[in-house]
């Protein structure tokens, strides 16, 4: 049986990893910045993790939700005293495009309206309403279109006060940082004034922190850099360090009742210890202060490259502007420099994801490597992008 030809590959095999080094079959190591599109939190084969994943796995590795998983318990309360969000429920599924599933889904019961506004340039997912409040038409189905979204631009607050007066909305949902839109975030002014017009008008607000969650932004959730409190917070990428995890943290005006949210995976026995080492290691390391001291240690080496035109985001989650298309530039750092990057959907914006432990050493390894790529370029052309 072929796969289904939907990605398209770079030609590196891994087969192992160790911290942010990833090597491939032929022996040759690769620096990770990437993280796997953000997934790799705490460095890969960290030994804590490993051990705790591995004692769980000789104990029990999975049963359904039909039965008590202390661990939950556990990981509830662990995840609510370290992100300062115990006024939340925790419910537990296994990606974050089925936690923005779930979390639409809550804000529907709630409100008993159906439709959303979201952003230019939004990625919340690829499942049906997840994927209709993503500002990408080419990804849409005809079957994920019946969804009722109204997209609006990103600190536009004329036109976002105009569009929720129509009272007809359910959620608004927004992500602190745009991960795969390139790196473009609300204001704070913009973030605080979209909370105050949803409480105005009775309309959810949820979080995306997909992506920007557990730390990747400097603090433990992006929206917290705004003094903003969500209605809900979607969460999964790096909360399981590889090992797939979402979850959704649902205010505790929300009422629950039995049968309104339901997973097979979510929440099992691996997932839950998997998350409660990723917060370990966050808290015993102090990653999340990590990443915001290497922002600006990241910032002043990105100052002195005059090729990149402006820094995007925040913490470690960051993105390097440039006059022209990066895609060619990524193919060059991954082929010649053995470091791997991410592109978005501003052609022209390289993002920085890696893991959190990243040392200033091996952010002057990526300069080192960027710069040498640089200039190399005397005439740079525009090519096709590399997702």
């Amino acid at each position: 049986m072929k796969l289904f030809d939907v990605y398209p590959l770079y030609d590196v095999t891994p087969v192992s990893a160790q911290g942010i080094e990833v090597i491939d079959e032929n022996g040759q190591t690769y620096f990770d910045f990437y993280g796997g599109h953000a997934v790799i939190s705490i460095g890969h084969s960290h030994p804590h993790y490993i051990n705790r994943m591995t004692e769980q796995l000789e104990k029990m590795a999975f049963y359904s939700n039909s039965i008590k998983n202390p661990l939950q318990v556990e990981l509830g309360k662990k995840l609510g005293a370290l992100s300062n969000c115990e006024d939340y429920q925790l419910f537990l599924c296994s990606s974050g495009a089925e936690a923005n599933e779930n979390a639409l889904k809550m804000a529907s019961f709630h409100t008993n309206k159906a439709k959303v506004i979201a952003f230019k340039n939004s990625f919340h997912g690829r499942t049906s309403a997840a994927v209709a409040t993503t500002d990408n038409p080419k990804i849409s189905a005809p079957l994920n279109r019946q969804q009722l979204v109204d997209f609006v631009p990103l600190n536009d607050f004329e036109a976002f006060e105009k569009t929720i007066s129509n009272c007809t909305h359910c959620a608004v949902i927004l992500e602190a940082i745009q991960g795969v839109g390139g790196l473009d975030q609300p204001t704070t002014d913009f973030y605080q004034f979209v909370a105050q017009k949803c409480q105005e008008h009775k309309v959810v607000l949820i979080a995306d922190e997909v992506q920007s969650g557990f730390g990747r932004s400097g603090q433990f959730f992006a929206f917290q850099h705004h003094g903003v409190q969500p209605d809900i917070i979607s969460i999964a990428k790096g909360m399981g360090n590889g090992f797939p995890v979402g979850g959704v943290l649902i205010h505790n005006q929300f009422e629950p009742w039995y049968g309104q949210l339901g997973t097979t995976f979510g929440g099992n026995h691996l997932a839950c210890v998997a998350t409660l080492a990723v917060l370990e290691v966050l808290e015993n390391e102090n990653l999340i202060e990590n990443a915001a001291q290497l922002e600006d240690y990241f910032r002043e080496k990105a100052s002195k490259v005059s090729k990149i035109k402006r820094v995007k985001g925040c913490g470690l989650m960051l993105g390097l502007e440039f006059d022209f298309e990066v895609s060619e530039l990524r193919k060059n750092l991954i082929y010649r420099q053995h470091m791997f990057t991410g592109g978005s959907a501003n052609k022209k914006v390289l993002r920085f994801l890696p893991a959190l432990n990243i040392t200033k050493t091996q952010i002057d390894l990526f300069f080192e490597g960027l710069g040498q790529e640089l200039s190399k370029m005397s005439s740079p052309k525009a090519s096709k992008p590399v997702p």
